[in-house]
């Protein structure tokens, strides 16, 4: 199927079809960012691929981009295939977490939201994005991503590790609150977010 959308000008195309084996094909015409959504459940029986709308806006409004959402399908996908109709990956933050499986870790808590699907089509597609020389912004689990992308393991409750201070948000506090700076940031010397932060 195809779909149309206008998000200022020019117009966005979107074709995603599904080829011999199963696979999906998704065209972009127009391209920017393609952003993996995540898999949920919403209701007792339909599974949806959403993404959050604050990262949604600061590509369309931000960064003044076509926002691209990638349904989970993990490797219903020709990786190669997909990257080649994007200018870059964003990573967003999400509910879910990385399964522990991909890392070797222990078991999660009871209650503990996972997202297979969005680790399906993920991992794999990391290392080549990052091979690639493509742009790749990751965003909370999106750090989780792409630590594991690269055989890296994951603290499951950071904040109870000795040494690690507090990592969440106070859902109590106004959104400005939760989303306003909350520690420093030690850019690197000579790299791109140096220079787009003039030189800071």
């Amino acid at each position: 199927f195809r779909v149309r959308a206008d998000v200022g000008d020019p117009v966005i195309v979107l074709a995603i079809s599904r080829q011999a084996g199963g696979r999906y094909r998704i065209e972009v015409r127009d391209n920017g960012p393609g952003i993996p959504a995540d898999r949920r459940l919403l209701g007792d029986y339909h599974y949806f691929h959403c993404v959050g709308e604050k990262y949604i806006e600061a590509v369309v409004e931000g960064a003044q981009a076509h926002a691209v959402l990638i349904p989970s399908l993990g490797d219903a996908f020709n990786v190669r295939e997909l990257l080649a109709d994007f200018d870059g990956i964003l990573l967003t933050g999400s509910a879910s977490n990385v399964e522990p499986r991909r890392y070797e870790g222990p078991a999660s808590a009871p209650g503990t939201l996972h997202d297979a699907y969005r680790d399906a089509t993920t991992l794999p597609l990391i290392p080549h994005v990052v091979s690639a020389g493509m742009p790749l912004l990751a965003i909370c689990r999106g750090f989780q991503e792409m630590n594991v992308a690269f055989g890296g393991t994951l603290w499951q409750k950071l904040h109870e590790v000795p040494g690690y201070g507090r990592h969440y948000e106070d859902l109590s506090a106004p959104l400005d609150e939760q989303y306003g700076p909350a520690h420093e940031v030690e850019l690197v010397e000579g790299g791109t977010l140096q220079a787009l932060a003039d030189g800071a």
